[in-house]
């Protein structure tokens, strides 16, 4: 089944016909992608590890003028590591439950990043992709409610819709993850295992750090690489679902297929992101079935391509395409998907 294409309404993205559903986008898909590879799984994690030591000695004996380079590195290969844990996540690195939870555990560990408050909150936006004020990513204000915000908060949100996308993983670290108070019954359980784990974790690890390398130490060791990490995650989170053309949609008018399918960036980056960070970008699969592993995702595109190109969104990273959604994209507009902040202002 592949629909039939209607033509967008200036600056919106394309439309599938109302009766297709997910299950017609997956039956396109070969049925081999959803296969679990251990070896494969197993073997890229214990390059990553490798990958990470190599960075940490080069840290140790660089000379300072070669710790950018390093920095870039480092925290790209550790956001490596977080989409192997993401894998583990969506139980796409293991048939075993355990094992998923364990390796979630251990490559969120650097990044003091409680896995299952992560997970449990990750899978709602899988379920909710793109629906208006339910979504956990990135969800944009209307204008009423921006204009109602207090100062503090409406400056929070200015910036990270703006010039400082680049730090909005951080407050979603911060404010989504620890708080267990925010789940219920066995959930709760789990965030607050995960939590504790990685703040006992840092109540060791960063005293030890500081007392053996001195507070220097601690932000070329952790605090560099982390905010490097920062920097791909909220890139890639906030290109994943948003362009001027692309709406977040009221509950009532949601659709799952438009959503996953019409709503999904494919944004392409320098090889060597794409090689460190195991293709997450490669994100419209990944939206269709999150129980394709990542190193299917390819594949599971070049099928996505062959039987409905005409719906897909792909972009190319640039500064310019950074400029395009953080001048543009920050309140939600029914008829134009985004009003920018100086539109609202000037009314």
């Amino acid at each position: 089944m592949t629909g039939v294409l209607t033509k967008p309404e200036a600056s919106k993205s394309p439309k599938l016909d109302d009766d297709v559903r997910i299950k017609d986008i997956l039956k396109t898909l070969p049925r081999d992608v959803f296969e679990k590879r251990p070896i494969k799984a197993w073997t890229t994690v214990f390059i990553d590890i490798a990958l990470a030591a190599i960075g940490y000695l080069g840290l140790a004996i660089a000379p300072w003028y070669l710790l950018p380079v390093l920095w870039v590195f480092q925290g790209t290969v550790l956001t490596g590591w977080f989409v192997l844990g993401h894998d583990a996540g969506h139980r796409s690195f293991s048939n075993r439950k355990w094992v998923n939870d364990l390796v979630g555990h251990v490559m969120f560990l650097p990044l003091i990043y409680p896995f299952h408050g992560w997970r449990i909150q990750h899978n709602y936006h899988h379920k909710h992709t793109n629906k208006l004020e339910v979504d956990n990513a990135w969800d944009p204000y209307r204008p009423e409610a921006y204009q109602n915000l207090s100062a503090l908060e409406r400056g929070i949100y200015t910036a990270v819709r703006g010039r400082f996308w680049w730090v909005g993983s951080i407050g979603h670290w911060l404010v989504q993850h620890f708080n267990w108070n925010n789940f219920s019954g066995k959930q709760r359980e789990q965030v607050r295992f995960s939590a504790l784990f990685v703040i006992v974790a840092a109540c060791i690890g960063f005293p030890l750090l500081i007392s053996t390398t001195g507070i220097w130490g601690f932000v070329k060791f952790w605090l560099m690489p982390w905010m490097v990490y920062h920097f791909w995650m909220s890139t890639f989170t906030l290109v994943h679902h948003t362009l001027p053309e692309i709406q977040f949609q009221p509950a009532e008018t949601w659709n799952e297929a438009q959503a996953q399918l019409c709503g999904t960036v494919h944004c392409s980056y320098p090889t060597w992101v794409e090689v460190l960070c195991h293709d997450i970008n490669v994100h419209l699969p990944h939206h269709i079935s999150s129980a394709i592993p990542w190193y299917n995702l390819r594949r599971a595109h070049r099928a996505l391509k062959e039987h409905w190109g005409s719906y897909t969104i792909e972009r190319e990273f640039s500064w310019s395409l950074m400029k395009q959604i953080t001048d543009r994209c920050h309140l939600y507009d029914p008829n134009q998907c985004y009003r920018s902040f100086s539109e609202v202002r000037d009314r």
